[in-house]
């Protein structure tokens, strides 16, 4: 579904912060990004969304090349972006933030089918759609940034950090939440800090260093002596 190949990226006037990245991300699954901070993680998910200079490589998306996409382009092409820091419409409504997900879509039957698809997914957002996002928990505000980008009807959705800042209980449901979506079909490539619970949700993980992929593998990969040392604080 997803193929980066030799991935060379950064930002405008900066140097490479991606040097020579290879993902997959095949059609179902959930792939895990970890690693220190700096690693490049986020760059990689903003690169995918024409965010960053994309300097060498290639991202392919199914058959399409998406370097020189614009972020409304991808939406219709079934990508959707959740970045960092639950970044919701504090003074909007619940409601008015689900329908600012659908700008792209054109068909406004389709975006009200849309809404209220994610309404039944998450009941806790229709008992508070009148309610503006400030007044959220940042739990229920990680819920309404997904939910945003899942009224897109994505085929893949990057997510940047989904359990930043969250309290263990909210961090919890969010995982829960992800799985769910997964199970229905969407393909999903998560960036996250919390590398075990990261991992235990991912069918395959990648490991950036530096810029580059230091190891990939499957749920075994939290036993890997380098791993260990490097989040658990144990050789």
């Amino acid at each position: 579904m997803l193929t980066i190949k030799n991935l060379k990226a950064g930002y405008y006037g900066g140097p490479d912060i991606l040097q020579g990245v290879d993902i997959e991300v095949k059609p179902g699954e959930i792939v895990a990004l970890i690693g220190p901070n700096g690693a490049g993680k986020s760059t990689v998910l903003r690169s995918i969304f024409n965010q960053t200079e994309v300097r060498g490589g290639t991202i392919k998306f199914i058959d399409d090349e998406l370097t020189c996409l614009h972020a409304y382009q991808l939406i219709s092409l079934g990508i959707s972006f959740v970045p960092q820091g639950r970044q919701v419409f504090s003074t909007m409504t619940v409601k008015e933030n689900l329908e600012m997900g659908a700008f792209a879509i054109p068909d406004q039957k389709l975006v009200k089918e849309n809404i209220e698809t994610v309404f039944k997914r998450f009941p806790m957002l229709r008992e508070k759609m009148g309610q503006n996002g400030a007044n959220l928990s940042g739990g229920q505000q990680q819920i309404l940034a997904m939910a945003r980008a899942l009224v897109q009807s994505p085929k893949l959705l990057l997510l940047d950090e989904p359990s930043l800042g969250l309290s263990p209980k909210a961090m919890k449901e969010i995982f829960e939440v992800i799985k769910e979506i997964n199970k229905e079909g969407v393909s999903i490539l998560i960036v996250e800090q919390n590398a075990r619970a990261a991992v235990e949700i991912a069918d395959r993980t990648y490991v950036l260093e530096m810029g580059k992929v230091a190891l990939t593998g499957g749920r075994d990969i939290l036993e890997n002596d380098k791993i260990k040392k490097i989040y658990f604080g144990r050789d």
